[in-house]
């Protein structure tokens, strides 16, 4: 009466997404974390962090170490080195003590960051020495 037929079986139309990752406040991670998805921390995380997405810092995480993704969005604290591919924004409760190497930048008022800053494209955008030397000159002129 019931036959079970493979081919008529229900299937799974979820679309496979990259996971997003939480570090909760009270939780303390000491090492490397490297992702391919989103990650927000509100803990600590001492180390490096890479990610393939998005790194979103609350206010009461802290990343000390270096970190490189695609996006990032910071309320907390970062003591880094950080490198992100396409926008870094800086929340008013965001303190960045650290270098920042960044395509785009938005720092909202009340940030607050102690460091250099390199914006533009992260790889391209490297003069060699002539090519500086030449602009130095023209510069001087």
């Amino acid at each position: 009466m019931f036959k079970k037929n493979s081919k008529q079986m229900a299937r799974n139309n979820e679309v496979e997404s990259p996971a997003i990752n939480i570090i909760r406040k009270g939780t303390e991670i000491k090492g490397d974390v490297t992702c391919s998805g989103d990650i927000r921390i509100d803990g600590t995380l001492k180390g490096t962090l890479v990610s393939q997405g998005k790194v979103v810092v609350g206010s009461n995480g802290l990343i000390d170490g270096e970190v490189t993704c695609k996006n990032a969005d910071i309320s907390g604290t970062i003591k880094a080195k950080l490198t992100v591919k396409e926008l870094l924004q800086l929340k008013p409760t965001a303190n960045i003590l650290g270098d920042i190497n960044a395509n785009k930048l938005s720092i909202d008022p009340g940030a607050s960051f102690t460091g250099s800053c390199n914006m533009g494209s992260v790889v391209k955008g490297i003069q060699n020495e002539e090519e500086q030397e030449t602009f130095e000159e023209a510069q001087t002129a």
